[in-house]
């Protein structure tokens, strides 16, 4: 264990915050931005465009870049010397790399906080020589199992353009159904509790959502602590998500009501996100559901089997930028 006695009986020295980044990146800092972009074969604006694309500052002359920040620049470069990919596209590639795993290493350090604040009380040593024991032991696991996530989504999200899209101009728009499920009061809420059970129960409900949704075929689009944007492919397998959700969380009494609206149309997929008329629809009816109920628009309601669901028209209200709508409150029969 890092600051254990070593095997000659000599007191190692306990670690310094240094010594965690260099867990992580398994080399210390050896290079500047300058030296970086020499070595590349690349101007110092273009090495910057990169390294800002994945969201990091400038360093200025600081000696701030490992070999392997070497040779990731160079992996691009080569990629586009090659012709694979024009410089705009490495660059947004870059981009959306960058995006992506600056929030997954916020989310994992949150998530693994607590475990260090364990191991750190059960060895009575510091919470930094729990953390770079956890980092050389955990960070090797979770960076093979990152490529295998990262290849088994992007063979899905490639099969859904191919499904959604194939005889489209526009590769990325399609036809889906989206969903907002939204906790009720939920800031009123997180006012009154402290930190750690407010953590607990955006998880609690993040988790049960997303579970729910992934089991159904649905996929999560982001959640937002209070609030779970998710789509499917059909109007009958997006509602029986909805409905599903709202039996699971409406009937837990350690968790706070929750409402969903659902709206079906042509929607934009880009940069791992939806836009278009449908995803603010879903919004909007979202805001005037009432608790543990499900709403939709008369599009989504029209094609559900009325075998499996109640449906009934609502009372029409203004809802912002659609004018008067006529929502409809979804149910299911065997449940009523």
């Amino acid at each position: 264990m890092i600051g254990a006695p070593d095997p000659a009986g000599t007191e190692q020295s306990p670690p310094e915050r240094g010594h965690l980044e260099g867990a992580l990146l398994r080399e210390r800092p050896a290079f500047t931005s300058q030296q970086v972009a020499d070595g590349a074969g690349v101007t110092l604006e273009e090495a910057r465009r990169l390294w800002r694309a994945l969201g990091f500052p400038d360093s200025g002359e600081a000696v701030a870049f490992t070999a392997a920040d070497l040779n990731a620049l160079r992996l691009v470069q080569q990629a586009v010397a090659t012709g694979a990919v024009d410089q705009e596209t490495a660059t947004r590639l870059t981009r959306a790399l960058g995006n992506t795993m600056a929030r997954l290493a916020d989310w994992q350090v949150s998530t693994l906080a607590e475990y260090v604040e364990g191991e750190t009380r059960r060895t009575a040593g510091s919470r930094l020589e729990s953390a770079v024991s956890m980092a050389q032991g955990v960070a090797p696991v979770f960076e093979e199992l990152l490529v295998y996530a990262w290849r088994r989504h992007l063979a899905a999200a490639v099969a859904r353009v191919e499904t959604l899209g194939a005889a489209e101009e526009d590769l990325l728009t399609a036809e889906l159904t989206v969903a907002f499920a939204d906790l009720v009061g939920f800031t009123e809420l997180s006012n009154g509790i402290g930190d750690d059970a407010l953590a607990e129960l955006v998880e609690a409900f993040e988790s049960r959502c997303t579970d729910v949704i992934a089991a159904a075929g649905g996929r999560t689009i982001k959640t937002l602590g209070d609030s779970v944007l998710f789509v499917a492919e059909s109007a009958a397998a997006a509602v029986g998500i909805a409905v599903d959700i709202v039996e699971q969380i409406g009937s837990d009494t350690t968790l706070p009501d929750v409402r969903i609206g659902l709206a079906t149309g042509t929607v934009l997929n880009r940069l791992g996100d939806v836009y278009g008329p449908p995803v603010n629809l879903a919004s909007r009816l979202t805001t005037v559901a009432r608790r543990n109920r499900v709403i939709t628009d008369h599009v989504t309601a029209a094609v559900l089997s009325p075998e499996e669901y109640d449906t009934r028209a609502l009372t029409a209200r203004p809802l912002r930028g659609f004018g008067v709508v006529e929502p409809v409150a979804v149910r299911r029969r065997w449940a009523v």
